[in-house]
């Protein structure tokens, strides 16, 4: 066998490798919407009954992904992780086969929030995958064997990518794609100044979403989702709505699209503990001493919010937190921002920055940021992600070529 066609055979197993671990970063960058597309494909499929292990089993996934795109890069233990890398080529392309037969109303979730691809692109995608493999992996018995250096190359980016895995688990994405992120504005806000704004409605039913306008509302067997707005007769695009309602399910959505705004955002009320609770109430009083209307967003209503924190916090500290609550949709403010009990800055109704739970904002940043430019902010905290996520991706690539 010449050398040339082994050059071409270690080519197309890089770029298989190179695929993997892109698309398996991109899904370790932000587990939780990893975890929203499993729940997605275990209801397809009709397994909702493991719909609790959808985020471990996506961050499983992920790591497990990303670890073999860096294995087929720098070439170890070929013949295992070619046998590897086809199963997983050949399951996924039987998936996306039949994801389009059925043709359902999700994401296939390849790349995460990065990327959105129809089904029959993922099935393209996947057909390419398979006819390299086809080069890169014929005849698996002869695949040759790695340099020695390069164990240290997989160990190295190995320890990095757990790390990085780490890190995402703990904290809100680097990078976000999601429709709430950095200097996007709120449909609220965006309808008060200018043109005419239409909204649609989403719904879900049996996994599956749709979209119906007002005029034309499903029954009651579908559960509303979400609201979407878009400019009508204008340039069509589309803004953000965050929609919630108080204690007597009077819509507000206008609170959080003036002025400065520090919205805390409560996706699973009941898996937040007591200390956490307390924090966020004690923060209450800081953001609002700082200048800021402090909103805190918690999905389901009222009595979900009560029965949330019945026994797990003082009654005081319970009053404070239900008087400044409101709910929402569980979707909206998991999309709103990844981290439960994580905060968001609204300035007259443009994103500006969001929080972990772990990182709220102290007093002297609030006041700091009070004195920032908003500009100046959403280009400070967006830029620094995205730098640190491409120093990440450079120096993996460079590892696994250069050690």
């Amino acid at each position: 066998m010449g050398r040339n066609y082994n050059r071409l055979r270690r080519l197309c197993a890089f770029i298989i490798g190179a695929v993997f671990f892109v698309s398996g970063l991109l899904k370790l960058l932000d587990p939780v919407g990893a975890g929203l597309v499993m729940a997605e494909y275990f209801r397809f499929f009709g397994t909702d009954f493991m719909l609790q292990a959808a985020k471990p089993a996506a961050e499983a996934m992920s790591i497990f992904e990303t670890l073999l795109g860096a294995l087929l890069m720098t070439g170890l233990w070929r013949k295992v992780v070619a046998v590897t890398a086809l199963v997983f080529i050949c399951g996924f392309t039987i998936l996306t086969v039949i994801l389009v037969i059925f043709n359902p109303d999700m994401d296939c979730g390849c790349f995460g929030e990065a990327v959105h691809l129809s089904h029959m692109q993922s099935l393209v995608k996947n057909l390419v995958l398979c006819a390299l493999s086809a080069v890169a992996f014929t005849p698996i018995n002869r695949l040759g064997r790695p340099k020695r250096r390069k164990y240290v190359s997989f160990g190295i980016v190995a320890a990095s990518v757990a790390v990085f895995a780490v890190y995402s688990l703990m904290y809100i994405p680097m990078v976000d794609f999601t429709d709430f992120r950095a200097a996007s504005r709120l449909a609220a806000s965006a309808g008060e100044v200018s043109g005419t704004y239409e909204a649609s409605f989403v719904y879900e039913k049996d996994g599956i979403e749709k979209i119906f306008s007002l005029e034309n509302l499903p029954d009651s067997t579908w559960t509303f989702v979400r609201t979407e707005t878009v400019q009508s007769g204008g340039t069509g695009e589309t803004y953000p709505t965050l929609s919630f309602t108080d204690a007597d399910g009077r819509y507000c959505d206008n609170l959080a699209a003036s002025g400065k705004v520090i919205v805390i955002s409560v996706y699973d009320p009941g898996s937040v503990p007591g200390r956490r609770w307390e924090e966020i109430a004690g923060r209450l009083p800081e953001i609002f001493g700082a200048g800021y209307h402090p909103i805190i967003l918690v999905a389901g209503d009222s009595f979900s919010l009560a029965s949330a924190l019945a026994g797990t916090v003082p009654e005081d500290i319970a009053g404070n937190i239900a008087g400044s609550a409101y709910f929402a949709d569980y979707k909206t403010l998991m999309t709103l921002n990844r981290s439960n009990g994580g905060a968001v800055y609204f300035h007259d109704g443009y994103l500006v920055r969001k929080w972990s739970f772990r990182n709220l904002p102290s007093s002297d940043e609030l006041d700091r940021i009070a004195l920032d430019y908003v500009d100046e902010t959403v280009i400070e905290t967006t830029t620094a992600g995205h730098l640190a996520f491409q120093a990440f991706l450079l120096l993996s690539f460079a590892v696994i070529l250069f050690v």
